[in-house]
């Protein structure tokens, strides 16, 4: 009885302990993870359809959460000119990028990034989008749509990429532009939507775009259009 006395009391004093002091895991500031009602909360805001993660360089450490698919610019809240380094993307260089330069990073594979600014370091939590009303579909499942349903097709590359090929009857809307001209494909904010970009990341980001603004049943070309001309499914050329 004396020995399992002893051993509540020595428990009783662990768990005080650790909360005078801590659970002993690092102080790490993590901008997106989960809000309060449990969900996965993403790192940013969007513009043009970049997002943009804003960095204090005076924290030690910071974890980003984004989807595949964004483009993102890191933006210092200094504004002045940083060295930006994210080993596994091949990235040695400083921050704003001269005017010449494309600003954004492009997230194509899920998986954890690592970065530093400066002495700032972190990570960036890249992971697929999920949604109720939204699902991605393979080059057949989309031809087998097209044939089915006859989804609004709508394309969010660049002029010059539908000009070299696009799918038939589609829509073009770049992604750059989508949420300020949105009003235009507003009309076919109930019907079924299809949409594609080169190779399925611009389309996630629009996508989102798109249920964000009250949008129903988008389905995304996984693999985009080069995914539908590598199975052979035909494109128009202007």
């Amino acid at each position: 009885m004396a020995k399992k006395k002893k051993i509540i009391i020595f428990l009783l004093l662990c768990i005080s302990l650790q909360s005078v002091f801590g659970s002993g895991k690092s102080d790490i500031k993590e901008s997106g993870t989960m809000d309060n009602n449990g969900a996965i909360s993403i790192s940013g805001t969007m513009e043009n359809g970049l997002r943009i993660l804003p960095v204090d360089i005076d924290q030690q450490d910071i974890i980003f959460t984004v989807y595949r698919g964004d483009y993102i610019i890191f933006k210092t809240i200094d504004n002045k000119s940083h060295k930006l380094v994210i080993p596994s993307l091949g990235i040695d260089n400083y921050i704003p990028v001269p005017a010449s330069e494309k600003p954004y990073i492009k997230m194509k594979e899920s998986g954890v990034i690592e970065f530093s600014i400066d002495n700032t370091v972190g990570r960036i939590n890249v992971i697929d989008y999920k949604g109720s009303r939204y699902w991605e579909v393979s080059s057949k499942e989309g031809a087998d749509l097209i044939q089915n349903i006859s989804p609004f097709i709508l394309d969010v590359r660049t002029e010059g990429e539908y000009l070299q090929g696009h799918l038939e009857n589609s829509f073009l809307l770049p992604v750059q532009v989508l949420e300020q001209e949105i009003g235009l494909i507003e009309k076919y904010k109930d019907q079924d939507i299809l949409i594609y970009c080169r190779s399925g990341n611009r389309s996630t980001v629009a996508s989102k775009i798109l249920l964000d603004a009250g949008f129903t049943n988008v389905y995304n070309l996984r693999y985009g259009i080069s995914g539908w001309t590598a199975e052979g499914y035909p494109v128009v050329v202007e």
